[in-house]
């Protein structure tokens, strides 16, 4: 069984890499283009996730993307990366390897099947060009969280070789366990800060989830200030709700922006939050030119 999806992930990416090396390159161009064209100031990496815009074919995605100016469309996995290259797009924030957001490293029960998972992803993504890999800690489950991030680096140091040998951040993303996602164990930076260090690698980093983060400890700013040199990745969300990122909502995202931008970051900020306007788009170019300080 793991034969076959191996083979299978190779072809589709041997695909991948054919499309970047022909009309993708056009569309490359064209997209970078597009960040001034369309008004953008080119100080921050744009990208959208795909699963707020279910409604959405991937390539109808990619088409707009271009327009509004993004430059990635992510969580997704190899089988839609030659989609992405074709418009010269990338994927700021690879999927694929999890097992999902419940079962995560914390379970030692797991970490074989995760190894083997990650260990097939890690040269692909570096192949397509996909600088990041997202993972998950999973839920407590009763489990203290001491012993659940002890847990945690055991299996993420056995990746970490492949990881910096394909120069691909293996990212942990910070979820609410209050309203969304109950039970998750990687819900406080200061606990996956604390993971990251006992992993020990510069290719180990957090997905600091703005929605999530200002639900579960609020202080935005300080603790992205604070904790800069452990986060690769950015992702929006209203609170509440998580829709639209304008004053419809408690964040004032320009200020966040500006705070991110003051760390020296120059990474990707993704926008996540779900569409509640009829039309889903505009409320996405709105995010995209909220964020572009």
């Amino acid at each position: 069984m793991k034969t076959n999806r191996r083979n299978a992930l190779k072809k589709m990416t041997a695909g991948t890499a054919a499309v970047a090396l022909s009309g993708g390159l056009t569309h490359r161009i064209s997209a970078a283009e597009n960040v001034m064209e369309n008004g953008l100031k080119g100080k921050v990496n744009h990208s959208v996730c795909k699963w707020c815009y279910k409604d959405i074919s991937l390539e109808d995605l990619c088409k707009e993307s271009e327009k509004i100016g993004l430059q990635s469309i992510e969580l997704l996995g190899v089988k839609d990366w030659p989609m992405l290259q074709k418009y010269g797009l990338t994927c700021a924030m690879g999927n694929g390897a999890s097992l999902g957001i419940t079962k995560g490293w914390n379970d030692l029960s797991l970490h074989d099947e995760l190894v083997d998972r990650y260990t097939e992803i890690i040269p692909l993504a570096a192949k397509a060009g996909i600088k990041n890999v997202i993972t998950f800690s999973g839920n407590r489950n009763g489990m203290d969280d001491d012993t659940g991030m002890i847990n945690c680096a055991k299996g993420i140091r056995r990746i970490m070789s492949l990881a910096e040998q394909h120069n691909v951040t293996i990212v942990m993303e910070l979820l609410n366990s209050k309203i969304n996602h109950k039970d998750y164990m990687c819900d406080h930076t200061k606990w996956g800060a604390a993971l990251c260090e006992m992993v020990g690698s510069e290719k180990m980093k957090l997905l600091y989830d703005i929605y999530h983060m200002q639900i579960m400890e609020g202080d935005v700013i300080r603790t992205i200030q604070e904790n800069q040199q452990y986060i690769a990745h950015y992702h929006t969300g209203g609170v509440p709700g998580r829709n639209e990122i304008d004053d419809s909502q408690e964040l004032y995202y320009p200020a966040i922006m500006k705070a991110i931008l003051e760390t020296g970051f120059d990474g990707f900020v993704a926008q996540e939050f779900i569409p509640a306007r009829e039309d889903k788009l505009a409320s996405l170019k709105q995010g995209v030119d909220i964020c572009d300080i």
